[in-house]
């Protein structure tokens, strides 16, 4: 008797195994001798992990590391951080190709990483102890999972603020309120005296945290990130990403509140922050509470080198200036490399320090906060006391001194998810106050953008010396303490003050109107940029003396270019501009989908712009009855389920009453592999496989190589289940999964894979057709009965072709449409895939699915 799937259980020693951590999975029994000796190579705690027949998610670390000294030695910003990521992909794929081939003949699934030159694997100690044998590998490490610091104490909700999340509103309502009464922290390291006395907030800066997300539209927030495009309309892409794919939609989200406190600490409006006037971006590395190596070095690559929401197109220079890192944990150095890129990139960072601390205890510092290459920040409440918590040094990674520097972080008030306010304590709140810091200070003098150098010691100078020297060091710099005290004013003090300082306002020349949310970007020959937005009209900004061509740009009016406008030292230029308003028209047109059919319920919108979207009717016709004249981006969306309907993306520009008529193009994954309806023809099966009962799989040999995601296999397991594993035999995976996901099985083409039994009316069958070159290859599931549904049988089958390396599914029955399965196609890692549906009742009999291999795959 079958229960139903959400009643099921797997058997005993699968349970064993998911009560087990997540990166511990039964495996092969271990291959190395009893008496032999461990390579030093291996972390210790990855030893233990694989002992006994034991699995472990772990990072292979190749020797070579990319020379990242010509990144140090650009000028501008976005030349520091283009020339970084070339060096370290160009060093990544040079130098993990050897390995990647071995894993591949291996059939071990691997996640790749250039900013670490790192290759991410699952196995036991066999394969651990043959890659300790290879000899471009430097290190084998466990992957660990770090924790966001700890909250010492907690009021949730403390106030609500009512508030409109209209960008513009936000904006005005922001110029309104002023700069409110600053929270005791940013008042004691005399942020509100920089914004005083250098009229500065932060402007033209670019901040980003690592965490747990943002409330990207809290009122306090809303106005300064980066994606809001001024005009009621945001872009996520290059401004947001998530790699723990915990966010139910592409807009940023927070599922626990710690990264929207220490984003409102660096950039809150109303007092909360230390820097307003700077723009935030933000990638989501910690999966709530806490955060995987493998989603923090996808956060850490995605910093310096931002990318669009599938991933794809990366854009170094739009790299942020600063990043915020409140977690931490351990005593590894493996997040090290990540540090040493972003340093060489010109990318400022700021580590919490951990709250370990007892108030005596040395050598309570943990990394990445504790290694020497990161800054390090400690906490202390507002009577000038050092946080009982305040993790001390020295270092037990390398002997460093740390915490580099100290900051407010006991009762410290910021933003909350809800558009609420929260008071929390732990060096994750002091830290942010140190990158806010630096916001200011590189505003104040843009000379130092990106001299990490420079930028550290004038924090240092400035801050306020205490003296606490039981755990070592100096009454001026010591291993409580660091250097002291934050104080941002000092430091901007003591820094170079010969920029040039423009103001002014933006205005509609028609009217005279003050526009809100107007981009001002401010451009040297030199490839250097700067670029703020208006608030009521307003705008400044901060520029070394040269010679700049200003681009004005906004929804509804003309962009403007003025050249030529040349700014000298500690001088203070007024420069207003006016735009002229442009009229609006009427776009229409049709959709059709990968077929050339209408397509309804598709959700066409103009990218960046404040327009409405609007859906297609039952013909596939759509109006937009009001568009600027402008050149933009229009985007069709198809709705759920998409049925290898892909997302077209395509230029409109308006000048007029337009027409347009636009073919959906085929769903594609980030390796280029499409999915499309394919031509229905059943090939039988001839070769009985065997397979039979439930939770059943076997391995079968190939006719002929057959790829998947670039990989070429000759065997491949089959399951009862419908699905074709190419890299291990499993059972007991009735559960199907939406494609992709990281947890196994992975490298699979899913036919459909669903909780399915082969009883005495059912089989198994492999068929070859066609002569060699041209071959198909066929696996054949036949009246496979569904373990939930009484009487419910499918007859479907995978078909594998020879010379264009395309896989076909075809349904000859499917008797729930398969409403409770998954089809589609993944690789060997589980981070990219074409899912066709899940949970979906759209399969057809007489239908067929074709999956074509891409460029990349």
């Amino acid at each position: 008797m079958h229960l139903p799937r959400h009643l099921r259980r797997r058997s005993a020693a699968w349970a064993t195994v998911a009560l087990a951590s997540a990166v511990l999975l039964n495996g092969p029994l271990p291959s190395a001798a009893a008496d032999s000796a461990p390579s030093p190579k291996i972390d210790s705690s990855l030893l233990g992990a694989v002992q006994d027949g034991g699995e472990a998610s772990f990072f292979v670390v190749l020797k070579d590391q990319a020379d990242l000294s010509g990144a140090r030695g650009k000028t501008s910003h976005a030349a520091k951080a283009t020339a970084a990521y070339d060096q370290l992909r160009t060093t990544a794929e040079n130098g993990q190709r050897s390995l990647k081939s071995f894993l591949d003949k291996k059939k071990v699934g691997h996640r790749d990483f250039w900013i670490a030159n790192a290759v991410y694997v699952t196995g036991g100690q066999s394969l651990v102890d043959q890659l300790a044998q290879r000899p471009d590998v430097a290190r084998i490490v466990k992957e660990q999972t770090y924790k966001l610091d700890d909250l010492e104490s907690q009021t949730k909700n403390v106030e609500t603020r009512t508030a409109t999340k209209s960008a513009v509103q936000a904006a005005a309502q922001a110029a309104a309120d002023g700069d409110g009464t600053p929270e005791w922290g940013v008042a004691d390291i005399q942020a509100d005296k920089v914004w005083n006395e250098y009229d500065d907030r932060g402007e033209g800066i670019v901040v980003a945290n690592v965490d747990s997300g943002v409330q990207y539209d809290h009122p306090d927030l809303v106005a300064n990130y980066r994606g809001n495009n001024g005009d009621g309309s945001f872009t996520h892409d290059y401004n947001w990403y998530d790699a723990t794919g915990q966010c139910p939609t592409a807009a940023p989200c927070d599922n626990n509140g710690h990264g929207t406190h220490t984003m409102g600490t660096m950039v809150g409006k109303g007092g909360v922050g230390v820097a307003p006037g700077a723009t935030w971006i933000a990638a989501k590395g910690c999966e709530s509470s806490s955060c995987s190596d493998a989603s923090l070095l996808a956060a850490g690559q995605w910093i310096l080198a931002p990318t669009d929401h599938n991933g794809q197109n990366p854009r170094p220079d739009l790299a942020p200036n600063i990043v915020n890192n409140s977690w931490g944990g351990g005593d590894t150095t493996f997040y090290q490399d990540i540090v040493e890129a972003w340093n060489a990139a010109g990318i400022f960072e700021a580590f919490a320090a951990g709250n370990d601390g007892d108030g005596t205890t040395c050598s309570t510092t943990h990394a990445p906060g504790s290694q020497a290459p990161a800054y390090g920040v400690g906490a202390y409440d507002s009577s000038g006391t050092i946080a009982s918590f305040s993790g001390f040094g020295p270092s037990l990674v390398d002997g460093s001194q740390k915490p580099n520097i100290s900051a407010p972080g006991v009762d410290v008030r910021s933003t909350w998810p809800g558009d609420t306010y929260n008071t929390i304590s732990g060096t994750s709140m002091a830290t942010p106050h140190v990158a806010g810091a630096v916001a200011l200070l590189w505003s104040a003098a843009p000379s130092l953008v990106g001299n990490i150098d420079a930028t550290r010691q004038l924090l240092d100078e400035g801050a306020r010396d205490v003296d606490d020297t039981h755990c070592g060091g100096t009454a001026a710099s010591n291993d409580v303490w660091g250097e002291g005290k934050l104080d941002i004013y000092n430091s901007v003090e003591l820094a170079p003050h010969s920029a040039a300082t423009v103001t002014g306002e933006v205005t509609d020349s028609a009217t005279g109107a003050a526009l809100s949310g107007i981009t001002v970007q401010a451009a040297d020959g030199a490839g250097s940029t700067r670029t703020v937005k208006t608030v009521a009209g307003a705008y400044r900004l901060t520029l070394p003396a040269g010679t700049y061509s200003f681009t004005l740009s906004g929804y509804g009016y003309a962009p403007r270019t003025v050249t030529g406008i040349t700014v000298t030292a500690d001088e203070a230029l007024a420069r207003d501009f006016a735009l002229d308003a442009v009229t609006s028209h009427k776009v229409t047109g049709t959709v059709l989908d990968v077929q050339g059919r209408p397509l309804a319920r598709a959700t066409v919108s103009v990218d960046g712009s404040p327009v409405t979207p609007v859906t297609t009717d039952t013909s596939g016709a759509f109006t937009l009855p009001d568009v600027a004249d402008g050149s933009y981006t229009l985007s069709v969306t198809p709705a759920a389920p998409v049925l290898c309907n892909g997302v077209y993306r395509g230029a409109l520009t308006v000048s007029g009453d337009e027409t347009q008529r636009i073919k959906l193009p085929a769903l594609t994954d980030a390796s280029g592999n499409s999915c499309t309806p394919g031509a229905y023809a059943w090939i039988k099966g001839t070769t009985n496989v065997a397979l039979t009962g439930d939770e059943d799989a076997t391995t079968i040999g190939l006719p002929f190589a057959v790829k998947l995601y670039g990989v070429s296999y000759t065997s491949a397991s089959i399951t009862t289940n419908g699905l074709i594993n190419f890299l291990e035999p499993r059972i007991g995976d009735y559960a199907n999964t939406p494609l992709p996901t990281a947890a196994r099985p992975n490298g699979v083409v899913a036919a459909l894979w669903d909780d399915l039994v082969l009883d005495k009316k059912s089989s198994v069958q492999t068929a070859t057709t066609g002569a060699k070159g041209n071959r198909q290859f066929a696996v054949v599931w036949t009246n496979a009965a569904y373990a939930a549904q009484s009487g419910a049988r499918a007859t479907f089958e995978a078909v594998f072709d020879e010379a264009t390396g395309s896989v076909t599914l075809q349904y000859k029955t499917v008797d729930d449409r398969g409403a409770s399965a998954t089809v589609g196609i993944e690789n060997q890692s589980g981070t990219d895939g074409l899912q066709y549906e899940f949970d979906q009742a759209v399969i057809t009999a007489g239908s067929a699915v074709h999956f074509a291999q891409g460029d990349n795959a």
